[in-house]
């Protein structure tokens, strides 16, 4: 498995290095190849993350199994739009984020077992939370994109990345759409683990729900801003930044507390 991850690593990093080399090149990032690499690289890392996760009796959810699993349903989502949308600029991220989740993992060992093959309702709310978040942080990635398209079209440099970006208008449009969606399973997650859960108040469980549910008011106020009130710019990339931030702590804060600084 190690080689394995190295492999997905070098394919991950060389998809990235070669996209950004081209960012500024006329022609334009080669597409073939970098979507190549890039589609080698996931489904070596779906091979990877079935044998971290699965390589025992229940479920390996430690917190890098869990940020790997996000960032390969992220690299998975952008690699295929990458097909029908000029998205070059976004990838090198995306890769770059991919490539680091699997180093760490093939260096930091750890494991976080779970049996949630014996609870369907917590299949539920976990798979409800996985496509959530992983929907909202493209939408964050998107909002970070429509930010630079904003801040080019006012210096009046957009030509030199004109092959790599797609129209603003699109952008915007894919923004929303993936906040709204994002939104929606998130809401359900949140149902769900009321629901499922024991104490979505316990001790151990405060600071997720609270911090989700921030998130959650954070998201439903910028889309009803949006969508009743016109707000569009820069407000809206500043909110989308902030509920992505309360998400990220919600689900990763108080794990890497407890698995990373505490268990060194």
């Amino acid at each position: 498995m190690f080689l394995l991850g190295l492999a997905v690593t070098l394919l991950y990093l060389g998809a990235a290095v070669h996209i950004a080399s081209r960012l500024f090149h006329h022609e334009g990032p080669r597409h073939k190849f970098s979507a190549a690499l890039g589609s080698i690289a996931v489904i070596l890392h779906f091979w990877l993350l079935t044998g971290d996760i699965f390589s025992q009796p229940g479920q390996n959810m430690s917190i890098l199994n869990v940020a790997s699993l996000i960032a390969w349903m992220i690299t998975l989502a952008m690699t295929i739009a990458s097909f029908s949308l000029p998205n070059a600029i976004l990838l090198p991220v995306v890769y770059g984020f991919a490539s680091l989740t699997v180093l760490l993992n093939l260096f930091v060992p750890d494991t976080h077992l779970m049996h949630i093959e014996m609870r369907p309702g917590l299949i539920a709310h976990i798979t409800l939370a996985l496509f959530s978040y992983g929907c909202l942080m493209i939408g964050m990635l998107y909002a970070l994109q429509l930010a630079f398209i904003n801040f080019q079209l006012k210096r009046k440099q957009l030509s030199l990345l004109h092959s790599s970006l797609p129209p603003l208008m699109i952008v915007e449009q894919i923004l929303f759409k993936l906040l709204l969606v994002g939104t929606v399973l998130l809401t359900l997650s949140l149902i769900s683990g009321f629901v499922f859960l024991n104490d979505m108040f316990a001790q151990h469980q405060v600071h997720k729900t609270v911090l989700s549910s921030l998130a959650w008011l954070v998201f439903v106020v910028l889309l009803a801003g949006h969508y009743r009130l016109g707000w569009r710019g820069r407000p809206v990339v500043i909110a989308t930044l902030i509920g992505a931030l309360l998400l990220t702590l919600a689900y990763f804060g108080s794990r890497f507390v407890k698995e990373v600084l505490l268990g060194m």
